[in-house]
C-alpha cells in the first residue's frame, strides 16, 4: 500500500477519519478503521497501537490533572493525541451488550413469574410459587400513592449511580409495577406486550431517529407508509392516495382529523382562525378526548353535542339527524361527526352506513374512531361490525390495544392522504425539501407533530411475524374468550349482565348480587360494592376496572388474545368468592 503524503491534514478531500471525509490511510501506509478513527489497522491486517510512539514521545512527562476527564486530558495536552485520529476510542457497543445482559437477567424472571402464574389463574387464587409454598404477588404489590413515593427511590442523584445503581434501581421499578404480562390483567383497553413488541421497541431505541423527514429516517418512511396503505387498504380505503400515518396515541389522532376536517371544509380557518359558530356531534358512549380536542381546536367544550344512543350503547342515526337540523336553525356550523368503532365501556360498533349517509346530506366530516375496535377487520367473521368504514372521511386505529403491539401506536388513516397533506402543511424549508416526484416523503408535513417515533414499525414487525392470517386468529380467539367470559357470568347465581345481549366487543359488563338476590335498589350501594370487590381480587391475581351505570357502578372486563379460558373462569371465582366475604 503506498504511502501518503504526512502534511496532509484532516480536513483535506482524502484523508481523516470521521474528521475530514471517509476512511484513511495515515503516513505509515496503514489503513485506519472507518468510524472514529482510533483503532488503527496496520497494512498487515493487524491493528496498530491507538496513539503512534512518535505522539507519545511528543507529550512524555505530561500527567493528567486530578478528575480531569479523558477528552480534557487530551484537550489540555496531559494526554496523547493522534492528530490522525478522531480522538478517544468508543466503547458504548461494549457497554450495550454488558448492560442488555444484566438487564435480562431482571426482565426475563419478570416475564416468566407472569407465564408461570398462568398455570393457576383457573382456581381464582393467588399464586403459589411451587419452590417456595408460598403466596407470591406477581401482578401488582399494590400501594397507595402516598406509601409507595416514600418507599420507592425516585430521587435524582448529582452524581451518576453507575451500573450497579441503576440494576438496583430498575429493580425496584420492576417490584413496583403492574406485570401486564400477568393472565389477570384484564383492566384496560391495552394488556400485555409480547416478544416481538419487545423486540420492536429495542430496534427503534438503537435507530433512536425521527420519522419528520425522509433524509434522517429512509427505511422507517418507506416502513410507515407502506405499513398505513396497507392498513388503511383492510378499511376499504383504497384508492390511489390511501394511507395515513401514525400519531402518538389515539387522542392525538382524533384530534388530527379534527384540524384536517376543520381546515378541509373551511380553509379559511388555517389562517384566519374560527370563523364560525362549530358543533361537533359523537354519542353518549364516545371518547372523552373528542370534548378535548374541541377545546384544543378553540371551539369550546360547548360545541360538542351528546348524541343519544341506544340500549346496547350505539348512536341514534335518527337522533344525529335532528341535532344537526337544530344546530343549524340556531344559526351554528355543523362540521364533524365522530362515530365509534368500539366504544370504551361496552364495546359497542356504531351504523357507520346509516351515519355516513347523514354526514353527506348536510356536508359534515365523518371520523370513524376505531381505536379499539378496529382490529376486527382483520378478521373474516367478526369484520362485519365495521360495515361501511370504507365510506370515512378519516379513521383512527391503535394496534396497541386489541393487537397488543407496544404502546403508543395509532394510526390516522384517510382515503387520501393529500388531504392531510394540503390542510396541515406549512413552509419550513430548513426541513422540508421536494423529492419532484408528487409523493410526500417528509412525513411531518402530513401532521401536527415535528418529532415522532417511527410507532408504526411496532405494528409492521408484528405483521412480518404473525401474518394477516395471524391477526384473524388472534381476533377470532378474543372474541371467543368474550363469549366464554359472557357464558360463565351467565350461568353464575352471584353475577348478574347489564344487558343479556352478547358483548359486540371484547368487554363484558356485569354487576354483583348479593346472596345470590337481586342487585340492590340504591346506586351508592352498588358502587361501593363494586368498588371493594374490585380492589380485594386484586390479591389473588386479578384487575379488572368498573363503569358507572343506570344502576350504579359495574365490573367492565376486558380480555385479549392471550387471555385463557381457565383464566376467565379464575376471574369470575375469585369475584363470587371475595363478593361472598364482603358482602354475603
Amino acid at each position: 500500500m503506498p504511502a501518503l503524503d504526512n502534511k496532509m491534514s484532516n480536513g483535506g478531500p482524502s484523508v481523516g477519519g470521521r474528521n475530514g471525509g471517509s476512511s484513511f490511510i495515515n503516513g505509515k501506509g496503514n489503513a485506519s478503521a472507518f468510524g472514529n478513527g482510533i483503532a488503527q489497522m496496520n497494512g498487515d491486517g493487524s491493528i496498530a497501537n491507538e496513539c503512534t510512539d512518535s505522539v507519545k514521545d511528543e507529550v512524555a512527562g505530561t500527567k493528567p490533572e486530578v478528575n480531569e476527564d479523558p477528552l480534557s486530558a487530551i484537550l489540555n495536552g496531559h494526554a496523547p493525541h493522534d492528530p490522525l485520529s478522531n480522538g478517544l476510542k468508543l466503547n458504548r457497543a461494549e457497554e450495550m451488550d454488558d448492560l442488555l445482559s444484566e438487564v435480562r437477567k431482571l426482565i426475563i424472571p419478570f416475564i416468566k413469574n407472569a407465564d408461570n402464574a398462568a398455570a393457576q389463574k383457573h382456581t381464582g387464587n393467588a399464586y403459589v410459587n411451587p419452590a417456595t409454598g408460598k403466596a407470591q404477588q406477581v401482578l401488582v404489590d399494590y400501594q397507595e400513592p402516598a406509601e409507595l413515593a416514600a418507599k420507592l427511590d425516585a430521587a435524582l442523584p448529582d452524581e451518576g449511580r453507575g451500573k450497579e445503581g441503576i440494576l438496583t434501581w430498575i429493580e425496584q421499578i420492576l417490584a413496583n409495577s403492574v406485570n401486564t404480562w400477568d393472565q389477570g390483567f384484564m383492566d384496560k383497553l391495552f394488556s400485555t406486550n409480547t416478544p416481538i413488541g419487545v423486540i420492536s421497541d429495542l430496534i427503534l431505541s438503537i435507530l433512536n431517529t425521527n420519522l419528520h423527514v425522509y433524509q434522517v429516517s429512509p427505511a422507517l418512511t418507506i416502513v410507515e407508509k407502506t405499513t398505513a396503505r396497507a392498513l388503511a387498504g383492510m378499511f376499504g380505503l383504497t384508492g390511489p392516495h390511501a394511507g395515513g400515518f401514525t400519531c402518538q396515541g389515539g387522542s392525538s389522532s382524533n384530534l388530527t382529523s379534527m384540524v384536517v376536517a376543520r381546515n378541509t371544509l373551511f380553509p379559511e380557518c388555517a389562517v384566519g382562525g374560527n370563523k364560525h359558530d362549530f358543533v361537533v356531534f359523537t354519542s353518549v358512549s364516545g371518547h372523552y378526548s373528542v370534548e378535548k380536542n374541541a377545546m384544543i381546536c378553540g371551539l369550546g367544550s360547548s360545541a360538542v353535542w351528546a348524541v343519544p344512543a341506544d340500549t346496547a350503547g350505539r348512536m341514534k342515526p335518527s337522533a344525529l339527524n335532528d341535532m344537526i337540523v337544530k344546530a343549524k336553525a340556531e344559526g351554528k356550523t355543523p362540521f364533524y361527526v365522530n362515530a365509534t368503532a368500539g366504544t370504551t365501556v361496552r364495546g359497542a360498533y356504531e351504523p357507520l352506513e346509516d351515519i355516513s349517509a347523514i354526514c353527506k346530506a348536510h356536508g359534515l366530516w365523518m371520523h370513524v374512531d376505531a381505536s379499539f375496535g378496529g382490529p376486527v377487520v382483520f378478521s373474516r367473521k367478526h369484520r362485519h361490525n365495521l360495515a361501511g368504514s370504507h365510506l370515512a372521511d378519516s379513521l383512527t386505529v391503535n394496534p396497541h390495544k386489541m393487537m397488543n403491539v407496544p404502546s403508543t401506536c395509532s394510526f390516522l388513516l384517510g382515503p387520501d392522504v393529500r388531504i392531510f397533506n394540503k390542510a396541515n402543511s406549512t413552509k419550513a424549508g430548513y426541513l422540508f425539501h421536494s423529492h419532484g416526484d408528487g409523493e410526500v416523503w417528509d412525513l411531518a408535513d402530513l401532521t401536527l407533530q415535528c418529532g415522532r417515533r417511527a410507532d408504526s414499525f411496532k405494528l409492521a414487525l408484528a405483521w412480518q411475524y404473525h401474518g394477516t392470517a395471524g391477526f384473524e386468529r388472534q381476533v377470532d380467539h378474543s372474541f371467543a374468550m368474550a363469549a366464554h367470559l359472557y357464558q360463565q357470568v351467565t350461568a353464575s347465581s352471584r353475577l348478574e349482565l347489564v344487558t343479556q345481549d352478547m358483548p359486540s366487543c371484547l368487554q363484558v359488563c356485569f354487576y354483583y348480587r348479593p346472596g345470590g338476590g337481586d342487585v340492590p335498589s340504591e346506586k351508592e350501594v352498588v358502587t361501593k360494592m363494586t368498588a371493594d370487590i374490585v380492589h380485594q381480587i386484586i390479591p389473588r391475581g386479578f384487575m379488572v376496572d368498573y363503569a358507572p351505570g343506570d344502576r350504579g357502578s359495574f365490573f367492565r372486563v376486558v380480555v385479549n388474545w392471550q387471555t385463557q379460558p381457565g383464566t376467565v373462569e379464575g376471574l369470575v371465582k375469585a369475584i363470587e368468592t371475595v363478593g361472598m366475604e364482603l358482602y354475603g
